[in-house]
């Protein structure tokens, strides 16, 4: 008996550690919410889902381009696709405090998915996330980078600032990670 229960234990740790360690370590840790207290962990947001990541600012010549991340994030997210945004002041166009910038995301462009606090997404200073999105594609040139991730957290494409939500190259991408 003794035999067959340490058996059966070693079965259920082997299939779970490539469960527990699904999530690549560039999404590991928690990033505060935009103008919260509340941290969210990015692994738990993000598992098992196709996931758009992108670096905004609220005083940019793109800032606009909420409105068709929203429209992205609601015509996808029932078959999975998470959209998160991360502001960033990188390149001087992010608001001065976040309550300025939650109110441009949350009531002027009626952002639902999830943003976070601004943080470094180019450079040294870059989060951990944005350092890796460098290394596997090209860092941001500007405001407004799009990053696509599989289900299993892998980096699938970069789309630069000038691709709106809408495009068809980016949209195309996500229905075949769907």
């Amino acid at each position: 008996m003794k035999s067959q229960a340490f058996f059966g234990g070693l079965a259920l740790l082997l299939l779970s550690g490539p469960l527990l360690a699904a999530c690549p370590d560039y999404l590991q840790g928690e990033y505060r919410q935009l103008h919260s207290t509340k941290d969210i962990d990015l692994c738990k947001l993000t598992e098992g889902k196709p996931v758009l990541v992108v670096n905004t600012a609220s005083h940019c010549g793109y800032t606009k381009q909420f409105k068709g991340l929203e429209a992205l994030s609601q015509k996808y997210r029932d078959k999975g696709l998470v959209v998160v945004g991360f502001a960033s002041d990188d390149f001087n166009q992010e608001a001065k405090n976040e309550e300025e910038a939650a109110t441009i995301c949350f009531e002027n462009f009626g952002v639902t998915f999830t943003m976070f606090a601004p943080t470094h997404v180019r450079g040294d200073e870059a989060n951990t996330l944005f350092k890796s999105l460098a290394k596997a594609t090209t860092e941001p040139k500007w405001n407004f980078n799009k990053y696509l991730l599989d289900k299993d957290g892998k980096i699938v494409q970069h789309f630069g600032s000038g691709v709106k939500p809408e495009d068809k190259a980016l949209t195309g991408a996500i229905e075949k990670l769907l």
